[in-house]
């Protein structure tokens, strides 16, 4: 169990250098990968044999997300208030991501595979990864995708907003969750507990609209770019 141990004590050293340093490029589940994975390659040990000791906490993955619904219960009487707004934004910000982030695979020169793994990039990743197959897509880039876009999201949200002077909890909540799945909830719990009950409403509700929307979108993406 070596390497659950390493991966415990550097994400957790990272985390308390993190509270020091107070710089959003400073992220401890940034610096963490950058750290394990170049130990990794040094020492020429196998993903699997680390996957296996850290298997417990990919378990833990689960019940982790379903204690997000506890802040969702506690924000109930605002959610009631202000369903419209939130499946508005969650929906408009579902289609743009999917619009631009398949536009500018295609503008690159992506062939229809590469752009259909890119497409659901910005939702949780079994979701991501089902919507990916069911286009045409290949899984594996998918989750690989998801993980840059959540930690983009994570490292650059709250200072993109902060620039932009959004203040209010529901819509920094909603944008992170919206953009950046469960990487960047995580983040926006440890800002405010009211923004984080809100980013994993739109985590939520964005993987759904994605999943659904995705066999829609880019047929029709597609062909704008290829006829």
């Amino acid at each position: 169990m070596i390497w659950l141990v390493a991966t415990l004590v550097v994400f957790y050293s990272m985390r308390y250098l993190a509270m020091k340093i107070r710089n959003p490029l400073f992220n401890p589940l940034l610096i963490s990968l950058i750290i394990l994975i170049a130990a990794l390659r040094w020492l020429q040990v196998p993903y699997e044999t680390y996957f296996a000791d850290n298997e417990i906490i990919n378990y833990l993955l689960g019940p982790a997300v379903v204690a997000l619904a506890l802040p969702l219960y506690q924000q109930l009487p605002l959610i009631k208030r202000k369903w419209k707004t939130i499946l508005s934004a969650c929906f408009v910000g579902s289609i743009l991501s999917m619009i631009f982030g398949t536009s500018i695979a295609f503008l690159m020169g992506a062939d229809a595979q590469l752009a259909a793994s890119i497409l659901p990039k910005s939702i949780t990743t079994p979701l991501a990864m089902a919507a990916s197959q069911q286009i045409g897509g290949i899984p594996a880039i998918t989750a690989a995708m998801v993980i840059i876009v959540g930690l983009f999201g994570a490292v650059l949200g709250y200072p993109v907003m902060k620039l932009f002077r959004i203040h209010h909890p529901l819509a920094k909540g909603l944008s992170i969750g919206t953009v950046s799945h469960a990487l960047g909830t995580a983040k926006a719990v440890e800002q405010d507990y009211q923004e984080g009950a809100f980013s994993s409403l739109a985590l939520v509700i964005c993987g759904i609209m994605t999943t659904l929307l995705a066999p829609i979108m880019f047929p029709i993406l597609e062909h704008l770019f290829f006829h």
